[in-house]
């Protein structure tokens, strides 16, 4: 979704006509943006998608996944969204991500990977990405009981679910149309030597567990038992992406700290198949914040056109 250049004028006189007060493009192109995705879930809330659904699975472990299917007519590809480390389905990227499959005539499906903040089972300190890998593949293999299932699909994913839609595709290239690792870790190595992890590492080795508020939740504290650096050390996507032959679509924000654009670079170089890199202006980790956000969806929409 993008406010054209007439749009933006035509907002900045409405707003000077109601509150007397002039504000610059930048200011009504990001005022204007809320302003239309505000009605977008207000009219979503008005008149559900009669073919949307939720289901509630088991895993290999036993805990409840929730998966949320978004079906369209005339269905013209399947995709599967997969959030990050702690995160949930209804994340704003992860809302961006499925609005742009949806505008392109996809079926979407979402799902809280259990240990983590969504619906389904277990506690975020006991998540690994091994466990957020296994719990991809058991929404998979369910879904290919469903009706609307279909062979090839695209993958999409955020941060370690953008590490674990690399590893499926590299598995299961057979399965794959297209793969779209969005800020995604790249290996235990790296992401161990980020400056956030840097400062925390050896206390939380020491002891075990760490702590820190919530990006996404403010007041909400997140714990994390070492085990997670353990299994993420055992992985490292540069050694095997060469594999990869589908196209490819990598996206990082300009400031994230996290999985930041060098590491991204790395992938992108050892991809030898059809391949795009997008870094977003500003945008943090999760792009949380316009015009981040709208930049991802549109980027993600013609992406799918050619694909």
């Amino acid at each position: 979704m993008s406010l054209s250049k007439e749009q933006i004028e035509e907002f900045k006189t409405i707003y000077k006509k109601e509150f007397g007060k002039e504000i610059s493009d930048s200011e009504a192109y990001e005022q204007g943006t809320k302003l239309v995705r505000l009605l977008e879930i207000l009219h979503k809330e008005n008149c559900k998608h009669e073919f949307m659904k939720k289901h509630t699975i088991k895993n290999r472990k036993q805990l409840n996944i929730v998966i949320e299917v978004e079906e369209t007519e005339n269905q013209k590809g399947l995709v599967f969204i997969v959030h990050g480390l702690g995160g949930f389905k209804e994340q704003h990227q992860m809302e961006a991500m499925k609005r742009a499959f949806l505008s392109n005539g996809y079926t979407v499906v979402r799902y809280d990977s259990s240990n983590a903040f969504g619906e389904s089972g277990g506690n975020l300190e006991d998540a690994t990405i091994t466990q957020y890998y296994h719990d991809l593949e058991n929404i998979i293999e369910w879904s290919k009981l469903q009706e609307w299932y279909q062979e090839p699909f695209v993958l999409m994913g955020h941060s370690v679910g953008g590490f674990c839609v690399t590893l499926y595709t590299i598995n299961h290239p057979e399965q794959i149309r297209a793969v779209a690792p969005i800020s995604p870790v790249v290996s235990g190595e790296l992401f161990s030597k980020t400056k956030e992890i840097q400062e925390v590492i050896d206390e939380w080795k020491k002891t075990g567990i760490r702590e820190w508020e919530s990006g996404t939740r403010p007041g909400v504290m997140k714990r994390l038992k070492y085990d997670f650096m353990t299994d993420a050390l055992q992985y490292d996507l540069l050694t095997m992406v060469q594999g990869i032959k589908v196209p490819t679509l990598l996206v990082v924000g300009e400031n994230d700290e996290v999985t930041p654009q060098e590491h991204q670079k790395l992938l992108y170089d050892m991809l030898s198949t059809e391949k795009e890199f997008h870094i977003i202006d500003k945008a943090g980790h999760t792009f949380r914040e316009e015009p981040g956000l709208t930049q991802l969806e549109n980027i993600i929409s013609n992406w799918i056109k050619k694909t």
